[in-house]
């Protein structure tokens, strides 16, 4: 066997290694129980399917015109509550606000909404524990958001709407802050809006 010959199977090798090669491990990543590839990512709050824009549903521009045009541009959470502020109520506003606190550098893109029924909540305890907190009343969307809320999932939770008045997610309420605030960041890192 000559020098060349021997050069000349070696490059043989080496071209079809790299040809076959890529396939090998693509059939391996395919078909194979391989541990170490990415799994999928899971969200900890339900998304709401089919997507419902508030706005359009109830004809008008609703989130704007109960808030004043306040949560313009901004996602918001809302926390519904028909109900005298309770307990549950209190540690639901809590959430709601430490949730917004955890944004960080993204917590001025998110306006949180209280949707309170006709009995009115404490304004001073909402002014000194809430600072910013948005409250309104209103039996539609109250009644709206009851519909979409998930019906394996206890009520009491918060909803998250995008900046074009999408009612986008469902957190349960036992829901822990840090994963709720897990999924809001990766939809704010996904958006270019709001």
């Amino acid at each position: 066997m000559t020098v060349r010959t021997a050069a000349s199977r070696r490059q043989l090798i080496v071209v079809a290694a790299l040809f076959l090669g890529p396939l090998l491990v693509a059939a391996l990543m395919y078909y194979g129980n391989v541990s170490w590839l990415p799994v999928g990512r899971t969200n900890h709050g339900r998304l709401l399917e089919p997507i419902i824009n508030l706005n359009a549903s109830q004809g008008q521009q609703l989130l704007s015109a109960l808030t004043d045009g306040e949560t313009d541009n901004h996602w918001v959470l809302i926390y519904a509550n028909d109900k005298e502020c309770d307990k549950s109520c209190t540690e639901a506003l809590h959430r709601l606000r430490q949730s917004r606190l955890m944004l960080g550098n993204e917590m001025s893109r998110m306006k949180r909404l209280f949707l309170h029924g006709t009995i009115a909540p404490d304004t001073l305890f909402l002014e000194q524990q809430h600072p910013g907190l948005i409250t309104a009343s209103d039996w539609r969307l109250d009644q709206l958001l009851n519909t979409k809320r998930p019906a394996d999932l206890s009520a009491g939770g918060l909803y998250l709407v995008d900046p074009l008045g999408n009612l986008v997610m469902y957190f349960n309420a036992e829901l822990a802050p840090g994963d709720m605030v897990d999924d809001i960041k990766h939809l704010l890192k996904l958006s270019r809006i709001g």
